[in-house]
C-alpha cells in the first residue's frame, strides 16, 4: 500500500489559523520574534518578551509543553515543522554561546526548560 503525497502547504491551507500547528504565510526561520538578544543578563525580561511574541504567534504551547507531539504520521509532520519553526525563533533570540548550548535539542519544549535550569531568575 503507498501513502498519497500530500504537499505541506496545502496541509497548512486545511488548518484553521485560529489552529497553533498554523504557520502564517509571512511566517520564516529567520524572524526576529525580540528585539533583544538574550546574551546571559536579564532573563526575566528576555523570557517575558519571548512569551507574549509566541502567544501573539499562538506559538506558546510548543514552549511550555502544551502542544505535545502528535502521533498521526501526517500530523505529526506538521506539529515537527511548527516545532522546528519555534526552535528557530528561540535560537535566533539567544546570543552565539547561549544558542550554541541547546542546538541539539529536539523541541521547542527542551529549549526552554534548558533556558530555565540555566537562568532562572
Amino acid at each position: 500500500m503507498t501513502t498519497a503525497f500530500v504537499p505541506e502547504n496545502s496541509i497548512n491551507n486545511q488548518i484553521d489559523s485560529s489552529n497553533p500547528l498554523y504557520i502564517h504565510p509571512s511566517d520564516h526561520p529567520g524572524m526576529l520574534l525580540v528585539s533583544k538578544v538574550f546574551d546571559g543578563s536579564g532573563f526575566g525580561a528576555w523570557k517575558r518578551a519571548i512569551s507574549i511574541a509566541l502567544s501573539a504567534k499562538n506559538k506558546l504551547g510548543f514552549v511550555n509543553g502544551e502542544i505535545e507531539a502528535a502521533t498521526v504520521p501526517i500530523q505529526r509532520q506538521t506539529w515537527q515543522r511548527c516545532n522546528n519553526m519555534v526552535i528557530s525563533w528561540l535560537l535566533n533570540a539567544l546570543s552565539k554561546d547561549i544558542s550554541e548550548s541547546v542546538l541539539y535539542a529536539q523541541t521547542a519544549n527542551q529549549i526552554w526548560k534548558e533556558l530555565n535550569d540555566s537562568w532562572k531568575t
